[in-house]
């Protein structure tokens, strides 16, 4: 008789255990399907938190100019970049805001160490930290972003704008403290600074209401090309990346002439918790596979040395061993594949639930992290039919290693002495 259809025979006639069996099966097949499909479910909010977060670099020194930093936001680790060009102004057909009183008798407090307008020259407002925490906000129009590189365009204080009744759109002009140059800027949009106006005297500069940003490119212009930047501040992906950066800007600046400092904190604090949940995952897979093929070749063992006789009468009718085995492995696997597709319903139903109860974890305090504009949605728990398939793959491997190596014991049996033993 085919040792298939023997297969099919014992499993009807042993309906209790095939029963027992098949629970067993259903069991691992739906842990190992819940950590797969939670290992990808992690992966993919790591990777979009990586994509939405990153880890901030900023790199400050003397040789650090707009060049430079382009050079550097142009490799491949760096997803966006802010360069940093400080430096005052004067303005021309509007008023700036004037301290409430003066310093002395003999200074008018319209900031003495420089021009009464402290000019900001950006390239991707939002990654300014008072931007990014949301305690500064656009409050009209909208803010600079680096399409607006070579536009003469400003955002401008909302206390500057209602002093001098100017509105996105208008366009006014501001110059050089020595007089040489002049820019003519539309106004992009209008922010609000949460600081409140000082009650003592302050140099203009100083103000809150009398600080613009503008464009790099403007605030070279203003410049005369001799500003130098303040900072630069880099995204990248991930921590492991910043090396890489950092040999480029040591390339670029020279060993020792520059800082180089790395803000992770937003990253540990969303990316890292995900990335190990997902190991977490990755380990409980492999450790109920290894556990449900022990459990499972106990069982079989179990069933060899209760079934004896059964082997020992196939043997005297000159059956070969390892057709022997081959059925213990083709009753294991027959009650294996219902047990995935089980697997893959239960799956289904109550996979999206458990994943985002495991994944939907509180977001951090996102000021102390320097990200508000960077929370990370949990990412869809679903399963796929990849997961499945490996499931299926690792349950028949769980079903040949649980067989095969109890099984070597049919191996060493011989017909004569189990029928002599069982008379």
């Amino acid at each position: 008789m085919n040792f298939v259809r023997r297969a099919g025979m014992s499993l009807r006639a042993r309906k209790s255990r095939t029963a027992a069996l098949l629970g067993i099966f259903v069991v691992i097949c739906c842990l190992l399907l819940g950590g797969f499909v939670l290992e990808a479910a992690a992966a993919r909010q790591a990777a979009e938190a990586q994509r939405t977060i990153g880890v901030d670099v900023t790199i400050e020194g003397k040789r650090l100019t707009s060049a430079v930093a382009d050079r550097l936001g142009s490799r491949s680790p760096v997803t966006r970049y802010n360069p940093l060009l400080p430096l005052t102004a004067v303005a021309h057909g509007f008023d700036p805001l004037v301290p409430p009183e003066p310093k002395s008798r003999g200074d008018r407090g319209d900031g003495s160490a420089g021009g009464p307008l402290a000019l900001r020259g950006v390239r991707d407002l939002g990654m300014l930290l008072p931007f990014s925490y949301g305690s500064t906000k656009i409050t009209s129009g909208r803010g600079i972003v680096p399409q607006d590189v070579d536009r003469a365009v400003a955002v401008i204080e909302e206390r500057l704008a209602a002093s001098n009744g100017l509105r996105v759109g208008d366009t006014v002009q501001v110059g050089s403290v020595d007089g040489r140059h002049q820019v003519s800027v539309k106004v992009l949009g209008v922010f609000q600074d949460p600081r409140p106006d000082p009650s003592q005297w302050t140099p203009s500069n100083e103000l809150p209401g009398n600080t613009l940003y503008v464009p790099t490119s403007v605030g070279q212009r203003l410049g005369g090309g001799a500003a130098g930047l303040d900072e630069a501040v880099f995204k990248i992906g991930s921590p492991e990346q910043a090396e890489r950066l950092h040999a480029e800007a040591k390339r670029l600046l020279g060993t020792g002439d520059f800082t180089f400092r790395v803000n992770d904190k937003a990253y540990r604090d969303q990316v890292r918790p995900v990335q190990r949940v997902g190991a977490f995952a990755g380990l409980i897979v492999w450790v109920i596979a290894l556990a449900g093929a022990l459990i499972l070749g106990l069982i079989v063992m179990l069933q060899i040395r209760e079934r004896r006789q059964e082997l020992g009468v196939l043997l005297s009718m000159g059956e070969k061993k390892w057709k022997l085995v081959l059925q213990h492995v083709v009753e294991a696997a027959v009650v294996c594949l219902p047990a995935v597709a089980v697997a893959a319903l239960t799956g289904h139903v109550a996979g999206p639930s458990v994943g985002a109860a495991l994944l939907d974890r509180p977001q951090p305090n996102t000021v102390a992290a320097g990200v508000a504009d960077a929370e990370v949605a949990p990412s869809t728990v679903r399963v796929d039919p990849t997961d499945v398939g490996k499931v299926a793959g690792l349950g028949l491997g769980i079903c040949l290693l649980s067989t095969v190596v109890p099984g070597l014991g049919i191996l060493r049996l011989h017909p004569r002495s189990i029928l002599a033993g069982s008379e």
